[in-house]
């Protein structure tokens, strides 16, 4: 989802280090201990194009890495697998002859890393497709594209419809670890060491309820979603941040390892027969999403290619 930040991370000030995706907390952690027992998945053959779909209708299992963010991919508290990409996953893999998904829970930050040492198949946790992320990993095209949202106390007393109002009303602002957000901010104007960063959108609303920050900076879907029992918070309309001067829509897909071209290719006609039918929305719907959520972006056009 987010950009990977620069060396000079450490400078944001923080109330917690968590990385991105990190909402369930404790359920995550469970995850891990479940995923501590997994081995490594096979190494690739070197065959052309990867041959990681043939092994994976052998043994009848995918692998997926997750990195416990409500809505995109996490563990519930009954200890099912779910989320708007596991759930995604299953009904595609069983498309392509493999009946099973199984998570293997991780960091945000530890799913390019995960993923390219083996230890699962594909990533499935909603991942923002960029062209730093490009050099890494081979992208899906996306399953759904995202907007910005700022929580912000009811009735949006300073304003903030943007991050250049953020920096042109000087507003106390913060927003998650890890988050794209923190560069579309900076780039706005506002100094990276002023940011506060806390752990997700709960932490985040919180903060704003408190007023120890005037705005918090998340996805549309996840500030909407939060706010929705708060008496004293509300979040603002979706927009597009400014990149380069123009506005910049973000957009989610799966990630393979760059060898895997022949499971990404048959990943994606499966995905373009799902959004033709409606049934993609079907599938995302309970998860929070929109029909505003719903793109014919592709990997292509998000890499820069």
């Amino acid at each position: 989802m987010a950009p990977p930040l620069g060396n000079d991370v450490h400078t944001i000030r923080t109330e917690r280090r968590h990385t991105r995706r990190s909402v369930l907390g404790g359920l995550a952690a469970l995850g891990v201990l479940g995923a501590a027992g997994c081995t490594r998945v096979a190494e690739a053959s070197g065959k052309e194009g990867g041959d990681l779909l043939q092994r994976l209708r052998a043994q009848g299992v995918v692998r997926l890495g997750i990195a416990g963010e409500i809505p995109f991919g996490y563990i519930d508290r009954d200890g099912h697998l779910t989320g708007e990409a596991p759930e995604l996953a299953k009904v595609i893999f069983k498309r392509l002859g493999v009946d099973k998904v199984q998570p293997v829970p991780t960091e945000f930050g530890s799913l390019i890393p995960g993923l390219n040492s083996q230890q699962f198949d594909v990533v499935a946790a909603g991942m923002y497709v960029n062209p730093e992320r490009c050099q890494q990993v081979i992208f899906a095209d996306p399953d759904y594209q995202m907007l910005d949202s700022f929580i912000v106390r009811k009735g949006n007393p300073m304003g903030l419809h943007s991050y250049r109002d953020v920096v042109a009303k000087k507003a106390k602002f913060a927003t998650g670890t890890g988050y794209a957000e923190i560069q579309y901010a900076v780039e706005a104007g506002y100094k990276q060491s002023d940011i506060l960063i806390v752990p997700d959108q709960v932490a985040g609303l919180n903060a704003v309820e408190a007023g120890r920050v005037d705005v918090f900076a998340g996805t549309a879907l996840t500030t909407r979603e939060v706010v929705k029992k708060s008496g004293k918070a509300e979040a603002t309309r979706p927009f597009a941040p400014l990149v380069k001067g123009k506005p910049h829509v973000d957009g989610g897909a799966f990630a393979f390892r760059p060898t895997e071209t022949r499971l990404r290719d048959a990943f994606n006609v499966e995905l373009r027969k799902l959004k033709k039918s409606g049934e993609l929305f079907r599938i995302l719907r309970p998860f929070g999403f929109t029909k505003a959520e719903m793109t014919d972006l592709t990997a292509k056009e998000l890499c820069g290619g």
